[in-house]
């Protein structure tokens, strides 16, 4: 089965958008890399790449902790993070499949 070659989108993502890719996506909204209504939906790798960098250089400034974010990038993350647990719970997300090996 071939790969897809364009991103399906965070609003169109399996597990409610739970996923390494989501989390890039969400975290360049928290450091306001891209606007928080953008869901990526039809960029292709490439580009989804090119975020994680820059998403990555950001993190890296902040020791890769969000104890180490300044207060008004803390929050941020709590909103946007927090919000989406909330929606891919309502969407059946239990994250069971990133903690079940941890038994």
């Amino acid at each position: 089965m071939d790969k897809p070659k364009q991103y399906v989108g965070l609003d169109n993502e399996v597990n409610g958008g739970m996923t390494t890719i989501g989390k890039i996506i969400r975290d360049a909204q928290v450091f306001g890399l891209i606007d928080e209504n953008e869901t990526c939906e039809g960029w292709n790798l490439a580009g989804v790449d090119a975020l994680l960098q820059k998403v990555n250089a950001e993190w890296d400034k902040y020791g890769c902790l969000v104890s180490h974010l300044p207060e008004n990038l803390a929050k941020r993350h709590r909103e946007i993070h927090g919000a989406a647990f909330e929606r891919a719970k309502a969407a059946g997300w239990s994250g069971e499949t990133e903690t079940g090996d941890e038994e």
